[in-house]
């Protein structure tokens, strides 16, 4: 009996994948995003942001996400990874609002410190702790020069596949992550 192969890895994003911060008609004109709702937080290094003031004085953060990413995403044949500097935030703050369990998290040694041959700061931490396991990064950072470390420094299939900040993850995004998964199973 053979053994069940491990299935890829999605390493996910919060801002821009699952948060569309970018998105400038909804600041202005109070636009809401469809299926997005806004939720108020204070994660650790937000309030740490703000020091000297006490956490009480603190303004929280405002993140819109869509309750329906969660069952979309756990749909996906994939196992689901935080990559993103909210890192361990992301279990207590993004996950259950969208209906994720707790998830692994990448956990960044130095966080923005500038990549090789201009490649995301996060690319050179996520090759290493993916150790040639198939991966697909969203993210909105995703930029030719991620593509070209990847292919240089990964031993395996890796999509890197970049979102729109002011859209978020949509159905295209997800057919893109679904047929990927089916070619790495096949």
């Amino acid at each position: 009996m053979q053994p069940t192969p491990t299935p890829p890895a999605l390493l996910l994003d919060v801002d821009g994948p699952l948060n569309p911060f970018a998105n400038r008609w909804r600041r202005r004109l109070r636009w809401r995003p469809r299926g997005y709702t806004a939720h108020r937080c204070k994660p650790d290094d937000w309030i740490a942001r703000h020091a000297p003031l006490p956490e009480e004085e603190v303004a929280p953060l405002r993140v819109w996400l869509n309750p329906a990413h969660g069952p979309q995403l756990t749909a996906l044949p994939y196992d689901l990874v935080w990559a993103t500097t909210w890192m361990h935030g992301a279990n207590k703050h993004i996950g259950p609002v969208i209906g994720l369990p707790h998830l692994p998290v990448i956990e960044w040694g130095e966080l923005f410190k500038p990549g090789p041959d201009g490649a995301h700061w996060k690319v050179p931490q996520i090759v290493a702790w993916a150790r040639g396991r198939p991966f697909a990064w969203v993210d909105d950072g995703i930029t030719a020069h991620d593509q070209r470390y990847v292919a240089a420094h990964h031993d395996g299939p890796a999509l890197l596949h970049w979102v729109d900040p002011a859209r978020g993850l949509r159905a295209p995004d997800f057919a893109v992550l679904r047929e990927w998964a089916a070619k790495q199973a096949r």
